[in-house]
């Protein structure tokens, strides 16, 4: 069954190849459109296309149904396209004649607009919540060990004295700015298309400004060829925030791969978090933080692949935008699946308490020993040339000791700060609206 069937056969070939991955990626979408039409059907009915008593049995209907994909109980049947078909079939089956109106005033184009922007609105709150429980834990991280010195490095050589505190710090703020950026991302997502129809409106007296409220958006799409305009650069401007996020994963999935070889020896894991060797007994390897690194560096990617499929069509629908649904759905699932393994990982995570006593790691403390000539009142570059001479015949010493106090060094982490700054961002999201406009819809 399709919504534009005409009554002549399609090539089977052609049909398979159009309709592509959508029926098994349409599953990701069943909830929300079920959720659109519950919304739509009631403007119809505001306007006088649909009576009250047909609006309670086609609302009595989606709520079955929409339990249905709640349950995991809902599927495309052989031979139904996607699964605004499938809604549409399923109401027609029970309703009779009545199902067959749920489609006035709308096009699948403005149907699967709604769909996925009410699916990548979820999957936002998904993403900052694990966000969150990931940004509690390096904070803690941060805190726990804050005291415990190790080295920083630049060019990968080794340059001044850092801490733990400060390395699970930094990724707890770079979490801050990626929130942010997903906030952003999420406002562009959170315009309602609905009413746009196949690009250029109806001559029906929509009433679009409902649909947005009885949906929990915050505003319209308000130019009915820029809703239409708007798939693709939704899911691009979402992906650039997955790749801000996947960017910070992955370094830090990097810097542990380092830390936890033997030739660093900075952090360790339990037995059971790392994988071992077919032919090497001792090996205890960080597989889940490899496969953080390479999942990450392809999510990464993710805004130059929408790019280049969305590059210079024309205004309006075209068949290939389709296919953003195979590029967005698994990378949202592989960036969910990275932040849980990720905090997962962090939760069980050993630091080696006493690096920087390890000899080798003495020249770390040559600024440190700069700074003290210059408090003393000898011109820096006199003191950098005094320290220097010392490295070079063999005479440097260092006590160790490092006294940072300025905001977000060793002795001030500014972590307050950091909690301040990403609670600010999260409490602006403000998904509480959408969860409200859910639960009218599906009760009244």
């Amino acid at each position: 069954m399709k919504l534009w069937d005409k009554g002549t056969a399609t090539n089977q070939k052609v049909e398979s190849f159009t309709v592509g991955n959508d029926r098994e990626l349409d599953l990701f979408l069943a909830p929300f459109d079920v959720l659109g039409t519950l919304a739509h059907t009631a403007m119809l009915e505001s306007i006088g296309l649909l009576t009250s008593e047909e609006l309670a049995q086609i609302h009595s209907e989606l709520k079955r149904i929409y339990q249905q994909t709640q349950d995991r109980t809902f599927s495309i049947e052989p031979g139904v396209e996607d699964v605004h078909s499938q809604v549409e079939v399923m109401l027609t089956r029970v309703l009779g004649e009545v199902g067959k109106k749920v489609h006035s005033g709308r096009s699948r184009n403005d149907q699967v607009l709604v769909d996925v922007k009410l699916f990548l609105r979820a999957e936002t709150e998904e993403i900052s919540r694990s966000m969150e429980v990931l940004f509690s834990t390096l904070i803690q991280l941060s805190e726990k060990h804050k005291d415990k010195l190790l080295p920083g490095y630049t060019h990968l050589q080794i340059a001044m004295p850092s801490s733990f505190g400060l390395w699970f710090g930094a990724y707890a703020e770079s979490l801050v700015d990626d929130l942010t950026l997903l906030k952003a991302a999420y406002q562009v997502v959170n315009q309602n298309p609905l009413g746009s129809a196949a690009g250029y409106g109806s001559s029906f007296p929509l009433n679009r400004q409902m649909t947005t409220d009885l949906l929990g958006f915050e505003q319209l799409n308000y130019n009915v060829v820029y809703a239409q305009m708007t798939r693709g650069k939704a899911e691009q401007t979402l992906s650039f925030a997955m790749a801000g996020v996947a960017a910070t994963l992955s370094k830090m999935a990097m810097d542990i791969c380092l830390f936890n070889s033997q030739n660093f020896g900075f952090v360790s894991f339990p037995d059971e978090f790392t994988t071992g060797s077919s032919i090497m007994p001792h090996k205890k390897n960080p597989d889940v933080w490899e496969l953080v690194r390479g999942k990450c560096n392809i999510i990464k990617s993710l805004p130059t692949q929408i790019s280049l499929l969305t590059s210079n069509l024309p205004s309006g629908y075209h068949r290939e935008l389709q296919l953003l649904k195979e590029q967005i759905i698994p990378a949202l699932t592989e960036l969910k699946a990275c932040l849980t393994l990720s905090e997962l990982m962090l939760s069980q995570i050993q630091v080696k308490d006493a690096v920087l006593s390890n000899p080798k790691y003495k020249y770390a403390f040559s600024v440190e020993e700069v700074n003290r000539l210059v408090l003393a009142g000898v011109p820096f570059r006199d003191a950098y040339k005094q320290v220097a001479e010392t490295i070079g015949n063999g005479t440097f010493k260092t006590d160790l000791k490092v006294t940072h106090t300025h905001e977000g060094s060793i002795g001030n982490l500014c972590n307050p700060e950091i909690i301040e700054k990403f609670r600010k961002v999260s409490e602006s999201l403000n998904f509480d609206r959408v969860h409200q406009a859910y639960r009218r819809l599906l009760t009244k």
